[in-house]
């Protein structure tokens, strides 16, 4: 039986790239997002996280759902799935790394060796929409 971690992400593509982090103390990059805490709407937790992690203002009216993905968690024993619930939204402000993220990256297809395996799944979603490049 797989163990499922729930994660809200947000999607940031510009000029056929994805906006990626990488938390300190990690190698591999990730969505943007987090978890929600308790009696958090999606919107709630998802303009909180990236309030937190990329010093930007979600504006929740343009908050759109995009894709449900789910992954193997990374550095998590095999069988615990990352469940990535994925928004695109307009926001306000220059994304920076905030909190426990110690990089931002741009990130396409030549870079999949230092993306999550959620974030792969992610980016193959996109290539498929035709927003990637």
């Amino acid at each position: 039986m797989s163990t499922f971690i729930d994660k809200l992400a947000l999607l940031v593509v510009h000029d056929g790239r994805l906006l990626a982090v990488r938390s300190q103390g990690k190698t591999l990059f990730y969505a943007p997002g987090g978890k929600r805490e308790a009696g958090e709407t999606d919107a709630e937790a998802l303009i909180r996280e990236i309030d937190e992690e990329l010093a930007v203002t979600l504006h929740a009216d343009s908050l759109q759902h995009a894709v449900t993905l789910s992954a193997q968690a990374d550095g998590k024993p095999a069988g615990v799935q990352v469940r990535l619930t994925c928004y695109t939204a307009e926001f306000s402000g220059t994304p920076t790394p905030a909190a426990e993220i110690a990089e931002l990256r741009w990130v396409g297809p030549a870079d999949r060796a230092i993306c999550s395996p959620a974030l792969l799944l992610v980016m193959d979603w996109l290539q498929q929409q035709g927003l990637l490049s």
